[in-house]
């Protein structure tokens, strides 16, 4: 059904919005969701040049509406919306408002910003009067019909829609200059009338993109609308073309009427007010003038501002009186869920926690690791190895602890290209696949027969040392299990050819630890091993397991504090940081060589075919 020539608005009306104003969508379909509307009235949204869909609420459901690049492709796409909403700044709201005009579905334009020069404006408005559109604004809140439509945030909060009855049309209708005032009006009209039929602000510069009088003239054409209230300012000459009117008989509804800026004729020299174009150049544009052709031409004008209210309520009384208005029935409106951020900042809801951190906390002016100001971390000097004791244990570690955990990251950064985790890296690097993917290639390899074993050897060496096993008696209840001792064993390296990487962490910690109970231990059970092979040495794995058990031990951690970070295989996490840095240097090396897509040779695969079946 389309819209008589009079009404902007209806229940049916959708806009497309240009910017991406969340607060003020989401006003808008929770005074969709209070006056029971079928369909959101926002359509669609423009973000020049992203794409995608924003998630809202319509009333107590989520739904998610269309995000457009260009105003064509929103109008292609909802091309029954007939509003566009314009929140683009001064400084491109001419422009999009350009757009916006020529697009044959959209009928009326709303521009909320402010500042826009007067030449454009001038210009745009000419745009809408030729092909018979409307532009509300610029330098506007915009307008509402009640329980039809809104404009963004015109009406103010949930609570001032309801407290104004704005969620239900009566048989008032309004039309000011000021946003502010109109939230104010609106009120007024709700409690000294049946309430609001529509009301519009169209703005306060000096050349607005419509009249007062153009949106009296409409006023007087809807048969539902039974009186107008208008407000108008000091500073230029709007209201004579309502008085013209009111004198030529083309206005026959009860018109109240008030010009804010009357205190101007008690200041000293000219004011401009508010709006810039609230400034009286000459005396037929100040407010006691205009009230006074307005009240002579037939308005009904109150002495002040303070009787607006009863000049209001009288009009509407008589109205009802003569049988003129038939007062709107009582409307409840739909209850709109509140949101949970609005019900926080209110102190009125709390919540059961979804994760807990005791690590990191980002939300003050300077992020903290387990209570510590980051700039504290740093002058600190503690290093990635104290670090590392903050985030994973909670606690300051002493200084030979964090020479330890950086000494085990320079020596698991990397072994070469051949182990699996480089290897991985490698081929997907080539693959041309990106840094994060090829590098968690890699970090997938990692496990107990790589780089996993740091866990397992600590709590092997841990249970056996523990429960007074001796090196024999560890390595026979093992091999009576028929289970590998975690740490022990290398495929290149053995007594005669020992790894270096073992060689400096036992001399460190033998000249900087309190003491080694665990790696003499392990020392031992490598004893014991190496008599049957060579090769069963104490490997890089073991010897960091067994080491930071007497880490924790020297630094002071209890029974209970080890069990758990032994229990929770925590341990492998100094192979996966440190590996993860030649992970990352093999990524960057294939690309800096430009190597193709790897292919496995051939002849290094033994292809093993059954006979034909």
């Amino acid at each position: 059904m389309t819209k008589p020539s009079y009404s902007l608005f209806d229940r049916n009306t959708q806009a497309i919005i240009f910017g991406l104003q969340v607060k003020a969508i989401q006003r808008m379909l929770d005074f969709d969701a209070c006056c029971n509307r079928e369909t959101p009235s926002v359509a669609c949204i423009v973000n020049e040049g992203k794409s995608g869909m924003h998630t809202v609420f319509f009333g107590k459901e989520e739904i998610r509406i269309p995000i457009y690049p260009t105003i064509e492709k929103a109008c292609e796409a909802c091309n029954t919306a007939d509003v566009f909403i314009n929140f683009a700044s001064f400084r491109s709201a001419y422009r999009t408002t350009k757009e916006a005009l020529a697009k044959d579905s959209l009928k009326t334009i709303v521009v909320i910003a402010e500042g826009i020069p007067e030449r454009r404006s001038r210009e745009l408005r000419q745009i809408a009067l030729k092909s018979k559109k409307v532009i509300i604004g610029p330098s506007t809140v915009g307008g509402i019909a009640p329980g039809a439509f809104k404009v963004g945030n015109t009406g103010g909060t949930l609570e001032n829609i309801m407290e104004s009855k704005l969620y239900r049309p009566g048989h008032v209708a309004f039309i000011s200059k000021s946003g502010g005032m109109s939230n104010e009006a609106y009120n007024i009209i709700s409690r000294n009338t049946d309430g609001l039929k529509e009301g519009i602000a169209i703005g306060g510069d000096a050349f607005p993109g419509s009249t007062l009088f153009e949106h009296v003239e409409r006023y007087e054409a809807d048969p539902d609308i039974k009186m107008i209230v208008v407000l108008g300012e000091v500073g230029g000459r709007d209201e004579y073309s309502i008085v013209e009117a009111l004198e030529a008989g083309k206005i026959k509804k009860p018109l109240v009427a008030w010009v804010t800026g009357t205190c101007a004729r008690v200041l000293p020299s000219s004011v401009q007010f508010g709006h810039a174009g609230a400034k009286a150049d000459g005396k037929d544009e100040t407010a006691d003038v205009k009230n006074k052709a307005l009240a002579d031409a037939g308005a009904i004008v109150p002495e002040s501002f303070d009787d607006f209210d009863s000049a209001i309520k009288a009009t509407f009384d008589k109205l009802v009186a003569d049988e003129v208005i038939s007062p709107a029935a009582v409307v409840k409106p739909v209850h709109v869920p509140t949101d949970f951020e609005a019900l926080k900042a209110k102190g009125d809801v709390r919540r059961k926690s979804g994760f807990v951190s005791t690590i990191a906390d980002d939300r003050g002016e300077e992020l903290t690791y387990a209570g510590m100001p980051i700039s504290n971390v740093i002058d600190s000097g503690m290093g990635i190895g104290g670090v590392i004791g903050l985030l994973w244990f909670k606690r300051r570690l002493p200084e030979y602890a964090n020479k330890f955990i950086e000494t085990v990251l320079m020596l698991t950064a990397d072994h070469g290209p051949c182990v699996s985790g480089a290897h991985n890296t490698i081929v997907c690097a080539r693959a041309g696949k990106d840094l994060m993917s090829s590098v968690a290639s890699g970090m997938l390899t990692i496990g107990p027969r790589f780089g996993g074993a740091v866990s397992g050897a600590a709590s092997m060496f841990k249970e056996a040392l523990d429960n007074g096993l001796t090196a024999e008696g560890f390595v026979k209840d093992m091999k009576t299990k028929g289970i590998n001792i975690q740490g022990i064993g290398h495929r290149v390296k053995s007594l005669r050819n020992p790894d270096k990487r073992v060689e400096l962490l036992k001399d460190f910690t033998k000249a900087n630890f309190p003491n080694t109970r665990y790696l003499d231990f392990a020392l031992q059970v490598e004893q014991v091993t190496t008599r049957k092979k060579d090769s069963l040495i104490l490997n890089v794995d073991g010897c960091i397991g067994v080491l930071f058990l007497d880490l924790m031990e020297g630094a002071g951690f209890s029974a209970t504090e080890i069990k758990d970070v032994v229990s929770a295989g925590g341990l492998n996490g100094l192979f996966l940081v440190g590996r993860t840095i030649g992970m990352v240097g093999h990524y960057f090396d294939q690309n800096r060589l430009k190597e193709g897509l790897y292919r496995h040779p051939w002849d290094d695969v033994l292809y093993d075919m059954p006979d034909e079946i």
